[in-house]
């Protein structure tokens, strides 16, 4: 019998007024596994992240997790179902703190008295997985370093304890060591918190090394889906995203 996959997308349609941007998308993301999804810019990709998260409703289709229909749920029932997005650029609340901008991230938890002590064991947890935080948890987030900025981002999505994590973009401007570190992480979150992870990345060729299967992204269709080690081989992939352009 097959297993209920985490996330199950089919048919998906997405328009932007009168412009088809997703046309009859389908994929599927099984538990505790860690998939890519690669394109050039405009193909659709963050569209797709969106629309997962309940920030754009689609025209036709069905997005399923864990076995429920949320293609048309808002974003906040979204999340408090385990499903929480990384956006690209970050988006940290420039304004607050460190610490703040954490707590922000666990807001649709339960905060009694209970709820408050296992909400700041999540953050210090956190602050132990990306020192850094710990560092600077009282500095506004706005004048982290990017990289830094990205830890809080990842952070900041953990503190609802999701079952899933959407990746759009991580490694976009940040240094290769930085790169590294949060790639490192990521892989490390899947293997031992057991989380499932679609991930949009610029950086084709680290995407496919800790995915184990990837989706190609063109003008809004899926054309073709593959496991990772197939698609770092396939003459198609190695022009257009491994030859020295990026995604």
């Amino acid at each position: 019998m097959r297993s209920i996959p985490m996330l199950e997308i089919s048919n998906l349609d997405i328009f932007y007024d009168k412009v088809h941007v997703l046309r009859n998308v389908s994929l599927r993301l099984e538990e505790g596994e860690c998939i890519t999804l690669l394109g050039a810019n405009g193909a659709g990709k963050s569209t797709l992240i969106n629309t997962v998260c309940g920030l754009i409703s689609p025209a036709r289709g069905s997005i399923r997790f864990a076995g429920q229909e949320i293609s048309r749920r808002p974003a906040y029932e979204v999340v408090r179902l385990g499903l929480s997005q990384v956006p690209e650029g970050r988006r940290i609340f420039a304004n607050m703190s460190v610490k703040d901008n954490l707590k922000l991230g666990a807001y649709s938890r339960n905060w009694s008295v209970a709820g408050r002590k296992a909400i700041a064991a999540d953050m210090a947890d956190i602050m132990e997985m990306f020192p850094r935080l710990e560092e600077r948890r009282h500095q506004l987030a706005g004048t982290l370093s990017g990289g830094e900025q990205q830890m809080l981002a990842i952070g900041r999505a953990l503190m609802c304890r999701p079952r899933m994590l959407l990746l759009d973009e991580p490694s976009l401007g940040l240094a290769p060591l930085v790169v590294k570190f949060i790639f490192d992480t990521v892989e490390r979150l899947r293997r031992e918190r057991g989380l499932s992870v679609l991930m949009v990345e610029q950086n084709a060729r680290a995407a496919l090394e800790i995915a184990e299967r990837g989706y190609v992204l063109e003008t809004g269709r899926i054309i073709m889906e593959d496991s990772s080690a197939a698609l770092i081989n396939n003459p198609r992939v190695q022009k257009a995203f491994l030859g020295g352009g990026i995604v």
